[in-house]
């Protein structure tokens, strides 16, 4: 009987500890870090989403989707107080409460501060207040925990909004350089439209690794979506660098560096695969009969263009080498709205995010 109170108050013990650690790396770590119990519930919400819905309309999807995020990071503090409570109920039953069911009692009045059963006995006593305390600091995460994850959704979708205007729906790179060439002139395109998203990468890189969960939440409108507008400006960064006669301007690389990086690090958190050193001329999705009908588009549009065409999609393919797997990875794993060139790419395919998890090199 020992043996099995010493082994219950073990493992009561190693599941508060796995359960604290799990809200750590969730909510106040400063870095990419998961754990089991945050990735089992976001994969559980997934699939059961995914399971109704079936192989519905984009409209269904995007509807049944953003509720996705929300509800996980709803049920998520609930998981936790239940898992703190089932751990000390093991250890109060091995540390000598009578019954399994005077354990229980103890533990859910002293998770949820009820106050409705007491010991005068100074372990258990103990117990109960330890129990309390971690009930309410684990409230006081999941309260400080939702403004932070709110905060940074909101600073991604300004630039997101915006990118309408200047780039159509759903964003297309051919739209944002016809619209600038006509309306505002090539020459405020690189401090309008690409120079302000190189801030913009910096802050999703982190902040989409640290609250992975924000990778889930949708636009508030359904036809936007985070990486169908960076896949956009990225395009649109690579076809100024190589194919739009224009002035070279060394912000425009930098973009482009920081964006596939910042999509990198997203991805290498998701277990994503992809080349981390590809050649200029590896394949890409975009195909050159695409490429040569953007090409007349542009020209038709009067957008200035250098002349060597094959020069120029070389140029192209060289830059959106660096971002096209994890482009395209991305865009499926969120179920992303369609648009050119990123959403668009092939079928359709959901994959089970390996959310929560820790990074590996």
């Amino acid at each position: 009987m020992i043996a099995l109170q010493v082994v219950a108050v073990v493992l009561g013990a190693a599941l508060v500890v796995a359960t604290g650690l799990s809200a750590i790396k969730t909510v106040v770590l400063p870095r990419a870090a998961g754990t089991i119990v945050t990735r089992a519930v976001f994969v559980l919400v997934r699939r059961t989403i995914y399971a109704a819905i079936g192989r519905r309309s984009f409209a269904v999807r995007d509807r049944a989707l953003a509720y996705y995020a929300p509800i996980a990071l709803i049920l998520l503090p609930g998981v936790w107080v239940a898992l703190v409570m089932g751990g000390f109920t093991l250890i109060g039953w091995g540390a000598g409460m009578t019954t399994w069911r005077e354990a229980y009692l103890t533990s859910g009045s002293s998770i949820l501060t009820l106050g409705t059963v007491f010991h005068r006995d100074l372990t258990h006593a103990t117990l109960t207040y330890v129990e309390a305390t971690l009930g309410l600091g684990l409230v006081s995460l999941q309260i400080s925990y939702l403004p932070t994850i709110y905060g940074a959704f909101s600073r991604r979708e300004q630039l997101v909004g915006m990118l309408e205007v200047r780039a159509g729906v759903p964003p297309s790179p051919v739209v944002a350089l016809t619209r600038f060439s006509r309306i505002r002139g090539m020459d405020r395109l690189v401090d309008e439209l690409i120079a302000p998203w190189e801030p913009w990468f910096a802050d999703i890189e982190e902040s989409h690794t640290t609250l992975p969960a924000l990778v889930f939440f949708r636009s508030p409108l359904p036809e936007r979506s985070w990486i169908t507008a960076a896949g956009c400006v990225l395009d649109t960064a690579a076809l100024l660098t190589s194919t739009v006669a224009v002035p070279h301007d060394a912000r425009v690389d930098v973009t482009i560096r920081a964006g596939f990086q910042s999509l990198r690090r997203i991805a290498d958190y998701f277990g994503m695969p992809y080349d981390a050193a590809p050649e200029p001329t590896d394949p890409v999705s975009v195909t050159r009969d695409e490429y040569d009908a953007l090409y007349d588009d542009l020209d038709a549009a009067g957008v200035p263009l250098v002349a060597d065409r094959d020069r120029a999609w070389a140029d192209f393919a060289g830059w959106r080498v660096n971002y096209d797997a994890v482009l395209l990875g991305l865009a499926a794993l969120v179920d992303a709205p369609p648009a050119p060139w990123s959403s668009d790419r092939g079928p359709l395919h959901r994959p089970t995010p390996r959310i929560f998890r820790r990074r590996r090199r």
